[in-house]
């Protein structure tokens, strides 16, 4: 393929999210996204220079003109035109293969005013721009070529398909063809004659003109380059100047493309890609710049798909003088800096690969304080010391890349087209306390932050765990610096290592306190490492501290991996985040859940076999309990284990259906209360008209999960909340647990006042043990205060930056399954409110938040919403504590199962979730908080009386929407999360339970004790014997009234 590069004052550039999206990137915040109709995939893409526009062509052979163009006050980017390569004149298209027609490389003129397509069967073709108009009169085949062939080197051979096509850089009325069997022909577009040739008998890959028009240097398939001389009065060149093979004697790989570029300060950079030895280095991916007696082998870690220098353009300079060189691999963009000694890379501000490493967890920050913000960019600075003098916006001015099944398949460059930085992103930059950062953390150990404010994800720091381990493979940076006598001389580049030294290192949960800087990581061996923000380096050793959760429970044994052992001594680090405390879970099953509180100095971790509770301030486990049933014998197999037992997956199978058969034949019983109230209710509603009688939503059968179910231990949701446990009257610590079994433990804590801390030890007695009947799997829990509200986080009552929470009125329990959402009174525990969602919609909760979403009329407004994302990629939106159905969006396609776990809410409404292994797809749900591109370019297009105006780049709110079509829902089609058109009364209405006769009720008619929580499936631990005896036999009488309301 064969790319044109320009140069400009651009800073944009593009590339596709899936095999048909062209999205055009510039400097952070601007960005352009297109669609084309068909769904062939994007092959190459070309720049209009100076017009706005760029052409694409697909492999389906189509060409495809996008342009941007001025709409409701912003640019936006449109196709214009397409054009399908007609047969060859006097040819039968229908015995003649397609392929004679098929491009295979593009040329836009310097005048962009014609394009030159090259074909598999030899011939040029050339449109004129923007129309796509075909000028017939102007097409150049091989057999007009071959009258000016010697007769000796034809030999009966075709030319082959063009491989390269270049304008004459002196010249612009000639144009050097080059064809696959080797020959190039300077051909003359004016008076349509062949001005010279160049008999090559190499298979070749690609052409490349000298700056003055006097020198060609050409690549060939046997991994050498010659070089010819363009000589005036000679119709033909024999034999090239030199020739020489880079990497030889022994065979080489071709070199797929090759560059000369001239330097003023003497010495021509020759730049190639590919060339390797195939036996020693076949696999490499690399390129080469050679300039003089200097050498240098760039060794990527994923596929070369193409590059490019930044040069000067000027018609009246002399000399070339390169910058950069920029390199598109299939994984990440690199730009080398070719001015300043060393050619050191120029790190990019954006467009940085996320997946460097597989990615395994993110967590997301808002309103990220000032202080810490100013630290983070610190350390990351340290890190990363700037080697180049060059600027990356300037070196790469605009590209454009083209992804292809989440590979980049072509790189080029536009000039003229200046945009202003997005609006929003420059006001969140000027008022950093909110500012917002992502934490991505990855499979080989490393956790990496990310501004997350604006548009575009750009890095801040990056944290290492790995160095603190004895790990399989220890970490030799000394690997990656290629010695002196190493011939080729490779040098590593970029940062893309999909190889991970130990996959124990992996990372599987973050947590971060925002006020105190400590952070909590949790890796795949059980490790959980304290980390504190520390402006300085320093050397200490390190406190390890193991929690047993099997609490010498017999008859388990662990089948996983080992633990990863910590070093000896003390350690060194570096500026930034430095770990204080380790703790080793046993059995060292991967982390599932972890939870921080700054304030009482306290950590909770869960995995498969139990949780923890640890306190970092005295350095001491404070409690373990094992969530193991007796038959989790898949749990001790651990995740990187390979046993599992096909026989027994069976038979739990064959129970199940066994059980359900029998259940339903029970349920049929003719004899029983409950099928003479479903014959009653079959019999008024066969009296009653559809037109009389309001239906009840339909609601699906769900069968309760079985007790001894695999994997039934695993710990899903832990969190903090001062609230009542113990009695209505005295408030305090507590920590919950949620399982996979549908279990939840609720620990009242006895934490020391702060300065008490060094004297006292945190305690954890036992208050409450919830089991949900229907087993299913506890997602998230939240503890709301009195007026409905989730309680704010650590330090932020203390630092006025939330309101302190109700502490007078009852608290309540938000449990949220994957079935069920349902709110309970505390510290009774009795059901208040709740929203069946599988029986209502037949899907699943996968993700849970509890958002807050501010009103776009009244800025003192906002209302608490729970978001919840399902596994068919729908996201629901619920009232708090009412858990009334708000709005519905389709969001992530539900084939899309990565996607759906890698989700991630932030607090005001707006979410992340991955489209592709090495990309980030955000979402907003509400009205107010949304990130997109919104920009106005300057054009300047000849023929184009369009006036975009100035360069001015804003963004406004638009319609509530989320990543796609969404489906409001009753009466709610026409209200958002946060409508701002209610009165006060209506918003407090809208916080209180609906009608029980309505079909939207959110209660759910909570009279209904079928597969519900009963009284003897809640054990309190705290209250007095006579006191819990009183409370069943109070809800006992409440149940038996609720079924003579209601009949169902």
């Amino acid at each position: 393929m064969a790319i044109r590069s320009f140069q400009g004052c651009c800073h944009e550039t593009d590339f596709c999210r899936c095999r048909r999206t062209p999205i055009t990137y510039g400097a952070p915040g601007v960005e352009f996204t297109g669609l084309h109709r068909e769904t062939a995939t994007v092959t190459q893409i070309h720049f209009l220079p100076g017009q706005g526009r760029l052409l694409c062509l697909l492999d389906d052979n189509t060409l495809h003109l996008w342009e941007i163009y001025h709409k409701d006050g912003y640019s936006h980017l449109e196709e214009t035109h397409s054009f399908l390569l007609p047969g060859r004149p006097g040819f039968d298209s229908a015995n003649s293969p397609p392929s004679i027609t098929r491009v295979t490389v593009i040329l836009l003129m310097s005048t962009c005013d014609i394009a030159c397509l090259g074909t598999e069967g030899g011939g040029v073709y050339f449109l004129e721009l923007p129309g796509l108009t075909l000028l017939e009169d102007k097409s150049l085949y091989q057999d007009e070529i071959l009258q000016s062939v010697p007769e000796d080197y034809k030999c009966g051979k075709a030319l082959g398909p063009v491989e390269s096509l270049q304008e004459h850089p002196r010249d612009p009325t000639k144009i050097l063809i080059g064809f696959s069997r080797g020959l190039m022909v300077l051909w003359n577009k004016s008076t349509r004659e062949v001005d010279h040739l160049f008999l090559g008998n190499q298979q070749l890959e690609s052409v490349s003109w000298e700056r003055s028009g006097r020198t060609v240097v050409s690549s060939h398939n046997d991994g050498g380059y010659a070089v010819w001389s363009v000589t005036e009065g000679s119709p033909k060149t024999a034999q090239p100047v030199t020739s020489t093979v880079p990497y030889g004697p022994f065979p080489c790989k071709a070199i797929n493309k090759i560059v000369w570029q001239t330097c003023e300060s003497g010495g021509h950079f020759i730049i190639f890609s590919g060339g390797m030895p195939r036996a020693s280095y076949g696999d490499r991916h690399c390129v080469t710049i050679l300039q003089g007696q200097a050498l240098v082998t760039l060794d990527f870690t994923s596929r070369v798909i193409d590059f490019f220098t930044v040069y000067d353009t000027e018609v009246e300079e002399e000399f070339d003088n390169p910058a950069a060189l920029v390199a598109l691999v299939e994984e990440e963009l690199v730009v080398i800096d070719l001015q300043t000694p060393g050619w050191p890379t120029i790190p990019a501000p954006y467009l940085a690969p996320l997946h460097s490493s597989a990615i395994t967890c993110s967590y997301h920050i808002s309103n990220v304080p000032l202080k810490l913000w100013e630290r983070i960019i610190s350390a990351g600075e340290q890190q990363s010391p700037r080697l180049s003098s060059g600027n990356w916006f300037s070196a790469v001015h605009c590209i454009l890349l083209m992804l292809v099944e989440e590979h980049w398949s072509c790189l080029s460059e536009a000039s003229s087209i200046r945009g202003t930085r997005y609006t929003a992103e420059y006001h969140l930059h000027n008022r950093k306390e909110y500012s917002a950062s992502r934490s991505v953390s990855h499979e080989d150990g490393t956790v990496r932050f990310w501004d997350a404010s604006g548009v575009s994800l750009k890095p801040l720091y990056k944290l290492g765990t790995a160095h603190i381990f004895q790990t399989d493979c220890e970490h030799n940076d000394s690997l990656n610096q290629s010695g002196d006598e190493e011939w080729p001389p490779f040098r590593k580049v970029g940062c893309f290592d999909p190889y991970s030294d130990d996959p124990r290192l992996g990372i599987q949960k973050i947590v971060l306190c925002k006020y105190t800087a400590k952070m909590v990581v949790a890796g795949t061996a059980g490790q959980v490492l304290v980390m504190e923000l520390n402006d300085e380096k320093s050397e200490h050793m390190l406190n390890v501290a193991v929690v047993d959760l099997l609490q010498d429970r017999e008859g388990f044994t662990w089948k996983g991996h080992d633990r990863l052992t910590p070093k000896n001594g003390s350690l060194p680090f570096a500026q930034g985040f430095q770990p204080t405390a380790l703790v080793q879970c046993m059995p060292p099953a991967a982390v599932t859940a972890v939870t921080l509180h700054s304030e009482w100095n306290l950590v909770a971790f869960g995995t498969s076999h139990g949780f923890g509770l640890y306190d970092y301030y005295r350095r001491n486990p404070v409690l373990a309990r094992c969530t193991l049933h007796p038959n989790d014998s898949l749990a001790m197999e651990g995740p990187l284990s390979r046993v599992k037992s096909l026989k027994k997956s069976l038979r739990q199978s064959f129970r199940r259906i066994r059980k359900s058969r029998v259940s339903g034949k029970k349920r049929v019983n003719a004899s029983s209360p409950s099928s003479k109230v479903q014959e009653a209710n079959a019999q008024l509603a066969e009296q009653a008209g559809p037109h009389e009688v309001e239906m009840t939503p339909v609601q699906r059968r769900i069968e309760p999960r079985s007790a001894d179910d695999s994997l039934s231990g695993v710990v899903r949701c832990l969190c903090f909340a001062d609230t009542f446990l113990r009695d209505a009257a005295h408030h305090g610590p507590t920590m919950w647990a949620g399982t996979n079994s549908g279990l939840v433990f609720a620990y009242a804590l006895e934490v020391p006042s702060q300065e008490k801390f060094s004297e006292r030890s945190v305690e954890a007695v036992l208050g409450k043990e919830i089991q949900l009947m229907h087993r299913a799997p506890v997602v998230s829990i939240a503890v709301l205060d009195g007026r409905g509200n989730p309680l704010p986080e650590p330090y932020e009552v203390s630092r006025d930056l939330a309101k302190a929470p109700d502490m007078q009125g009852s608290h309540s329990v938000l449990i949220a399954s994957e079935e069920q959402f349902k709110v309970f009174t505390l510290p009774k525990v009795s059901a208040k409110t709740k929203f069946k969602l599988t029986a209502h919609e037949g899907c699943r909760v996968r993700k849970v938040a509890l958002v807050n979403f501010a009103s776009v009329a009244c800025e003192d407004y906002a209302e608490n919403c729970l978001a919840c994302l399902t596994n068919l990629g729908d996201i629901h939106v619920f009232t708090v504590p009412g858990l009334r159905p708000q709005v519905h969006y389709d969001c992530i396609r539900k084939e899309d199962i990565s996607g759906i776990a890698s989700c991630v809410f932030t607090k005001h409404g707006q979410g992340f979730y991955l489209i592709s292994p090495s990309e980030f797809e955000r979402f907003s749900l509400s009205t107010r908080n949304i990130t997109e591109p919104l920009c106005l370019l300057d054009l300047n297009r000849a023929h184009d009386t369009t006036c975009l105006g100035n360069c001015n780049f804003t963004a406004t709110p638009k319609l509530n929407q989320a990543n796609g079509t969404h489906a409001l829902q009753g009466s709610e089609a026409n209200h958002s999360p946060a409508s701002n058109d209610r009165t006060p009364d209506e918003h407090q209405a809208s916080f209180s339970p609906t009608p029980v006769d309505s079909p939207n009720n959110s209660i759910d008619t909570p009279l209904d004790t079928t597969g519900e929580i009963t009284a003897e499936e809640v054990k309190d631990y705290l209250v007095p014997s006579e006191e819990a005896e009183r409370n069943l036999r109070n809800v006992t009488e409440d149940e038996a009234r609720s079924l003579g309301i209601l009949i169902k």
